[in-house]
């Protein structure tokens, strides 16, 4: 309810209104915004604009301010490798403090949205994001709300815990097998290690070894083991990855891995790639698009696999809604559709 009060009266209210400051030349804008919160200091400056009298919001029972509120959802959210903001016209930002994969549990923040007057917007899920980058950021809509309203969230912690977190990636030993009888003989030349060792890099990974190998079943496995028994925490195989009959990759890392999640993926480009884990190794087999291609379904994966997340069927049948990259000229990823 908006109520006319003196100035002096006016300490701790919450401004109705905005007020406009004007100097003649310089300036025309708010010199106080609607919700601010009168303080001693501000009369001064109040009466200098010819303000002697202001409306303001009188609370109601329990009610509180919004950046109270604001506050209320971040920390019943905000989980591990984040900071936030100062409130700012009622909202606050939630900030990566380190780079990482953005986890959002999609079903908590569809009910946080689902409270009256509460709203949270977030960058989607199992992005890739860098230090500083904002990730969330949330307000109520009026500028005062029950605290009942926001009892809410509890609920949802209890249930699901912190629902935006950042999971930072780890140093991963990468080894690479680029197979092909015809890279392996030397009739053309290799292209698809300095792109995987490139991507590799990119994450903080260490190449520790790229091998070649024929497309012959036996010689692949032999790599995979040899690159396992080095330390290898992640191997990637290129090419021999289509239904052709000179095509094995597929048949020696299913013949090696002690777990075939996927053969096969609804992204394009992408379609043919291969997840496996043997031990505590991740395996994935690549096919020729991802030398051609600057962004495909290894983009959209590799850095999930850099923070060692075990990932499962589900997670692959997922990347099918947004799993269309639209071959724009010039590439955009990661600011596009792919992936999203």
């Amino acid at each position: 309810m908006k109520k006319k009060v003196r100035v002096e009266d006016s300490i701790g209210s919450l401004l109705a209104y905005d007020l406009t400051k004007i100097v003649k030349d310089e300036y025309k804008g708010p010199a106080f915004k609607k919700g601010h919160i009168i303080k001693e200091e501000d009369i001064e400056h109040l009466k200098k604009m010819g303000k002697y009298h202001i409306y303001v919001i009188e609370f109601g029972k329990d009610e509180i301010h919004e950046e109270e509120a604001a506050e209320i959802i971040v920390k019943a959210t905000k989980g591990e490798g984040l900071s936030q903001t100062k409130p700012s016209e009622g909202k606050i930002g939630i900030i990566a403090e380190q780079r990482g994969i953005l986890k959002i549990n999609t079903e908590a923040l569809f009910q946080i949205n689902s409270i009256d007057m509460v709203m949270m917007a977030t960058r989607h899920t199992n992005t890739l994001v860098e230090k500083g980058m904002t990730v969330a950021a949330t307000r109520i809509i009026p500028l005062t709300i029950k605290k009942q309203k926001l009892d809410k969230l509890k609920e949802i912690e209890d249930k699901y815990g912190k629902i935006i977190n950042i999971v930072p990636l780890k140093k991963l030993k990468v080894g690479i097998c680029v197979t092909g009888t015809e890279v392996y003989e030397g009739l053309i030349e290799d292209k698809f290690g300095a792109v995987l060792e490139k991507k590799t890099k990119g994450l903080g990974g260490e190449v520790i070894d790229i091998r070649f190998a024929p497309d012959d079943e036996e010689l692949i496995k032999k790599e995979i083991n040899f690159l396992i028994e080095k330390g290898a925490d992640l191997i990637m195989l290129s090419g021999g990855m289509s239904v052709d009959a000179d095509d094995v990759t597929p048949v020696a890392i299913r013949g090696i891995a002690d777990e075939i999640v996927t053969y096969g993926t609804p992204v394009l480009p992408g379609a043919m790639f291969l997840l496996a884990y043997k031990g505590s190794s991740t395996i994935v087999g690549i096919p020729a698009c991802g030398m051609f291609h600057n962004v495909t379904v290894l983009d959209l994966l590799l850095p999930r696999i850099f923070t060692q997340e075990k990932l499962e069927k589900k997670d692959i049948a997922e990347l099918g809604h947004g799993g269309l990259c639209l071959n724009c000229e010039p590439c955009e990823y990661p600011v596009c559709p792919f992936g999203k």
